[in-house]
């Protein structure tokens, strides 16, 4: 390997964003940015490092195997690389702007770092875009939330957008309604992330016949929202489970409502992803797309006091969302020749042109426009379209 090639070689998971990629994503960042603004999200912008007691504590725990540390030689205290922004955005939440009127709307857009990629997302630096809606625990907020992804990344250009729907909170009320603990809760749970139907059948003896029969029942529910919420509605279940399922209820009619047309999908039993959270949870896919849009749900944000403040939120992934979107076509250059007049080159830009001034007098312009990947080239004070001979 050459000392060139030493250079340009990066860590697993990293990669550089070259032209016309970064400004492709520099471009959907922004218009994300101002669909949420128009929903009244308000943005903000967290440090990339934080003391490690505080981007760990709450919700950040979740987070702590995924985190780079560093010892911040000013402090001699430890320091975290975050992993993820949504506890950077419940710390701001109930600290620095505990006093504002709730609900508080937030956005955020920031790069996150973490110490493994996965199988779906092997990359270990990405962009996350995101909101939070804190301080409110009615059903609108999350179908908000969730309406207002669907249509930004329409109006993005994503095609063959669903949305899977699930309740995490639903199996822990069931293990408590049933009385299974211990090693018997840890196996059934590890059965339903499987999906393995046998295996619950299996565990009957220890759980019960008729609680096993149940969570076989929701375990095959998962499907498409208007059948899974006919199997739960079915279910004889105890006060907390059932406030669960008619939260989740409230949620998917909501969504059903207003983007009926959209591919919604329930899975009653997964929890995968989503420990953290205490209500309806969301992900998003593209068909024909690796890896989720995004994902997000109910929680409560730290705010000092026992029990936490509600909250929902989403966070997108802008890897998976330019992998979803057409690429970007080649932007029109023009090439300026040498000596050309600033007046005249701000006019062009004006018009909207992207303009490449020629630093040094060319025996050949037009060839020289080609060399540097022009489309058209201003010459005798005339726009002239280079022929397809000529393009980059």
């Amino acid at each position: 390997m050459t000392e060139t090639q030493m250079m340009a070689l990066l860590p697993t998971g990293l990669a550089d964003v070259l032209p016309p990629d970064a400004t492709f994503e520099a471009a959907t960042l922004a218009q994300l940015m101002a669909a949420f603004a128009g929903y009244g999200y308000e943005r903000i912008k967290p440090p990339l490092i934080e003391f490690e007691d505080g981007l760990l504590a709450g919700l950040g725990t979740a987070m702590a195997s995924q985190t780079f540390r560093l010892m911040d030689p000013v402090s001699q205290r430890m320091m975290g690389v975050r992993a993820d922004m949504t506890p950077q955005v419940a710390r701001i939440a109930s600290t620095r702007l505990k006093n504002v009127a709730r609900p508080l709307r937030l956005s955020y857009s920031g790069d996150v770092l973490r110490v493994k990629g996965t199988q779906l997302r092997p990359e270990r630096q990405f962009t996350q875009v995101g909101v939070e809606i804190i301080g409110t625990d009615r059903a609108q907020a999350d179908a908000e939330v969730i309406l207002m992804a669907i249509q930004s990344l329409r109006d993005l250009g994503v095609d063959g957008l669903s949305v899977d729907l699930a309740i995490p909170t639903l199996v822990p009320a069931l293990c408590k309604e049933f009385k299974i603990t211990g090693d018997a809760e840890i196996k059934m749970r590890l059965a339903l992330d499987r999906k393995d139907a046998a295996s619950i059948t299996e565990l009957a003896k220890n759980i019960g016949t008729n609680n096993a029969a149940m969570l076989s029942a929701l375990l095959n529910a998962a499907g498409p929202a208007e059948r899974t919420l006919t199997a739960l509605h079915k279910m004889t279940f105890g006060p907390d489970a059932a406030r669960e399922r008619a939260i989740l209820t409230d949620v998917a009619n909501r969504v059903r409502a207003a983007a009926p047309d959209i591919q919604l999908t329930i899975d009653p039993v997964e929890n995968r992803g989503f420990e953290y959270h205490s209500g309806v949870t969301f992900t998003f896919f593209a068909r024909g797309v690796r890896g989720e849009l995004g994902n997000g749900g109910r929680y409560l944000a730290e705010n000092g006091t026992e029990h936490g403040e509600p909250a929902t939120g989403l966070t997108l992934f802008m890897d998976t969302i330019l992998r979803a979107l057409p690429r970007p076509q080649a932007q029109e250059r023009i090439y300026l020749c040498f000596g050309i007049s600033e007046s005249a080159a701000d006019t062009l830009r004006g018009d909207g042109w992207i303009t490449i001034s020629g630093l040094e007098q060319s025996e050949d312009p037009e060839a020289e426009a080609q060399r540097l990947r022009c489309t058209h080239i201003f010459i005798d004070d005339k726009i002239k379209k280079l022929k397809r001979e000529l393009e980059g």
